[in-house]
């Protein structure tokens, strides 16, 4: 069992070419999943941003990014970045759910989800925001 923890950088509509500047100064592969391939689109315009996506290189560089939907609150300078913690062991990601959960905002449910067999969101009582997720193969 393990864990790793990753910078989760926000953006609104940016996050593709985020992800295609970060590819291209730290190398590795770029995986981007849309509003519209997760079947999650909430406003048309906002179909094709990212719903979910990483660079990650055999150097250890690994960073996440997502695009913000407009029904959300989203604010560069207040919430440009989550902490993602991953693992595969749901056992030890709800464990360690239960504990970041005490004082914290609950966000998302710690529960399934289309993309991932278990996933969560919550603010800490530090005002750190966290996604905690098992990991899924990406089939795309």
């Amino acid at each position: 069992m393990s864990v790793t923890t990753t910078t989760h950088l926000n953006f609104r509509g940016a996050a593709r070419e985020a992800l295609d500047f970060y590819q291209s100064v730290f190398g590795g592969r770029t995986v981007a999943v849309t509003y519209k391939d997760a079947g999650a689109v909430q406003d048309e315009s906002e179909a094709d941003w990212v719903m979910w996506g990483e660079v990650a290189g055999d150097n250890g560089f690994h960073v996440m990014a997502y695009d913000v939907p407009s029904q959300l609150p989203w604010n560069q300078g207040e919430n440009p970045f989550f902490v993602s913690v991953r693992g595969d062991d749901a056992e030890e990601i709800s464990a360690l759910w239960g504990k970041l959960a005490e004082s914290s905002t609950i966000v998302r449910p710690l529960e399934p989800a289309q993309w991932a067999p278990l996933y969560g969101m919550l603010t800490d009582r530090f005002g750190i925001t966290w996604v905690l997720d098992v990991t899924a193969p990406y089939n795309g």
